[in-house]
């Protein structure tokens, strides 16, 4: 056995790392943030709601951890330009990329307006196409090694005509981009993974829940998920251990979108 590979294989230490985290202000994306910062990942926290990532930033130093707040809106592309810029200016070049900001749909596809289209795709799937690209141009610029971690959804997979029809292909379009840039950058050790999160507690559930009732009724095991159950998946596709991992959707549903 080679003594690269120390057994176990597995260290969550992300000490010298830099995360980007989009749609950090709530929800799964908050806690992406102070996940990868307790794990010693240096943090630029995006949003477009900038007192809450400042609130963020403060529990992130409390803690001991580093973390810079950054306006982004993910629609506007000079707007992705300057986060990555900023990031890389206050903490060091971007090696972690959290593609996570995202809106839902809500209504029936034939009756959404342009806007609200435009708003879709422009959150869920060109905004993190633009993101992915700015970051790697960096990385393969520096010759150095990162990490994607695009975030679809069950959604992407199981529709049973709720009205969220867009939102499930956007989140489809994430899980082919994940395979996509995962063989196209694999040449350059930038590896591209996908979390397909099922019912998890955030904001857009609350959303959710309040359109459609308590839909956990029709899991099997009757729930919403904590995004603390997120972690581990999280922290896997990120460090050393998963050095051979690229192009893959984890899903973590609870079962729920395997009925």
């Amino acid at each position: 056995m080679s003594d690269d590979y120390p057994l176990p294989y597995v260290s969550n230490d992300l000490s010298g790392r830099v995360a980007l985290v989009t749609g950090a202000s709530s929800g799964l994306g908050r806690r992406f943030a102070v996940t990868l910062a307790s794990a010693g990942a240096k943090v630029a926290a995006t949003a477009r709601r900038e007192d809450r990532l400042e609130e963020l930033a403060g529990e992130i130093r409390a803690s001991g951890g580093e973390c810079v707040p950054i306006a982004l809106d993910v629609t506007d592309a000079e707007s992705i330009t300057g986060a990555v810029a900023h990031a890389n200016e206050a903490l060091g070049l971007v090696d972690i990329l959290i593609n996570n900001a995202g809106i839902p749909d809500a209504q029936r596809a034939h009756k959404m307006t342009l806007e609200l289209t435009d708003a879709v795709f422009d959150t869920n799937l060109r905004g993190p196409w633009l993101l992915a690209n700015e970051v790697a141009r960096g990385l393969i610029a520096a010759e150095q090694p990162g990490r994607m971690v695009n975030i679809s959804s069950v959604g992407a997979f199981n529709y049973s005509g709720q009205g969220a029809a867009l939102y499930s292909t956007t989140k489809s379009a994430i899980h082919r981009m994940t395979e996509v840039l995962a063989v196209e950058w694999a040449r350059y050790h930038i590896n591209v993974n996908c979390i397909a999160p099922g019912a998890f507690a955030s904001e857009m559930m609350d959303g959710m829940l309040e359109r459609m009732g308590d839909i956990t009724q029709h899991f099997p095991r009757k729930r919403l998920l904590d995004p603390a159950l997120l972690d581990s998946t999280l922290l896997y596709l990120v460090s050393p251990a998963s050095e051979a991992v690229t192009g893959t959707t984890i899903k973590v549903d609870d079962g729920q979108g395997s009925r």
